[in-house]
């Protein structure tokens, strides 16, 4: 299948987590996705586990790192089988390049030429340093667009500080209102700043590409990790804004409410939403309990009022049920309950299955594994995405430098033997 983005070239300069899932997107909207990855090394990403394969010993720690648990040494299995580089990678072309040699900005310029997109997450002036700026690559073509990710944005006092997702989930404000309202913050299980970040990323250039597609000009687009976490304060900015009233930590008791957050049951958690009101007096009914259906526990108010007493009625009850049934019982009967999937969960989940979500990818050293499929399922007779495994390191580069920018045979060895791809 050629997908929506049929035609639409990209070359991809990113690494690590939000670049990456950015041009994820595109590639499995059928955009032709040229990853550059360094020699021999290829994105770091490729080291981080957990691993399809045994991998190799780590070797000695050079001086100044750290150790990392999670950190392949190179070598096939390590650079091939890490499940984040499978994941984020898919529909991908790798060609392995020096940018920091003559002829690696050569062969990149030469690409710019042609593509449409360039997508970039290295620290802000590191394109300036290589001599590949947005002022130098629309020299070569001025329709281009450059989206350029970075931990706080292209300028600014915080423009060249380090950051990795704790960083940026705490500056950019989410982790203050995530936790227990007595207790410390806390961090998401998922970078969510980072894919989120990716998102954004992925949406701004697509409204870039389609205004170069209209008027002929390109544009560089400045996308901060940390603003995207702001972005997704719900109204806790907004409220401080307007009343100097800071969002207060609720937990899993959502909004301070009783019977309005994950609770323990039987075979792990459940997610218990009263609302609508109205329906109130049917967990009385689903969970056998007369005094639920007290009038003091009716609205919103009298179950935040009387939160305690709540949450001790329905505690007995939920360990002897299992939470899909929960889940389904709240369901029947108009309340929005829900369950904490476990990731077997997901994998069997009949909702998932039913609606053929998962991609089956067949890869030479990591095998045949099952990955998360489309963002949206549009009910049209086009197929939008297209799914193919992530790329062995460097396995695109013959077919990209000889085949499409006609580099001869002889070049391509003289790159070789320079180190340069």
């Amino acid at each position: 299948m050629a997908g929506l983005l049929e035609g639409v070239k990209v070359v991809d300069l990113t690494h690590y987590l939000s670049g990456p899932y950015c041009t994820k997107l595109l590639a499995t909207l059928g955009a032709d996705v040229v990853k550059i990855e360094r020699p021999r090394s290829g994105d770091r990403m490729r080291q981080f586990g957990p691993f399809a394969c045994e991998i190799p010993v780590n070797p000695p720690l050079q001086r100044g790192e750290r150790e990392n648990p999670t950190l392949a040494s190179p070598g096939m299995n390590g650079s091939e089988t890490g499940a984040w580089f499978l994941y984020l990678n898919t529909s991908k072309q790798s060609v392995t390049l020096d940018l920091k040699s003559h002829l690696g900005k050569e062969v990149l310029l030469k690409l710019a030429q042609s593509a449409d997109i360039v997508v970039e997450n290295f620290a802000p002036g590191v394109m300036d340093r290589l001599g590949l700026s947005y002022d130098r690559l629309k020299q070569e073509n001025p329709a281009l667009v450059m989206t350029s990710i970075s931990n706080f944005g292209q300028t600014g006092p915080y423009r060249d500080w380090k950051a990795e997702e704790l960083n940026l989930y705490a500056t950019g404000g989410l982790m203050n209102i995530t936790g227990e309202p007595d207790q410390e913050p806390l961090k998401e299980g998922a970078p969510l700043a980072q894919l989120g970040a990716g998102q954004n990323a992925f949406v701004a250039t697509m409204t870039a590409l389609m205004y170069a597609e209209d008027t002929g000009v390109g544009q560089q687009i400045d996308l901060s990790i940390a603003e995207y976490a702001t972005n997704v304060l719900e109204n806790a900015l907004m409220q401080y804004s307007y009343s100097g009233q800071e969002y207060s930590r609720v937990g899993n008791r959502g909004y301070g409410r009783s019977a309005w957050g994950i609770y323990p049951c039987g075979d792990g958690y459940v997610g218990i939403i009263a609302g609508p009101d109205q329906n109130w007096p049917e967990v009385a009914n689903i969970m056998e309990r007369e005094e639920l259906a007290d009038p003091k526990y009716a609205s919103r108010q009298g179950r935040l009022l009387h939160a305690d007493e709540v949450d001790a009625l329905m505690l007995p009850w939920l360990p002897d049920n299992e939470k899909v049934n929960i889940f389904k019982a709240g369901q029947e009967h108009g309340l929005g309950f829900a369950f904490v999937s476990t990731m077997k969960d997901l994998l069997e989940m009949e909702q998932l299955e039913s609606r053929g979500y998962y991609v089956e990818l067949d890869h030479p050293v990591a095998g045949t594994l099952k990955y998360p499929g489309p963002p949206i399922s549009p009910h049209t007779p086009i197929e939008p995405w297209v799914y193919r495994r992530a790329p062995l390191l460097g396995e695109h580069n013959r077919e990209v430098i000889v085949s499409r920018l006609g580099y001869s045979n002889q070049d391509f060895q003289t790159m070789q033997s320079q180190g340069v791809i």
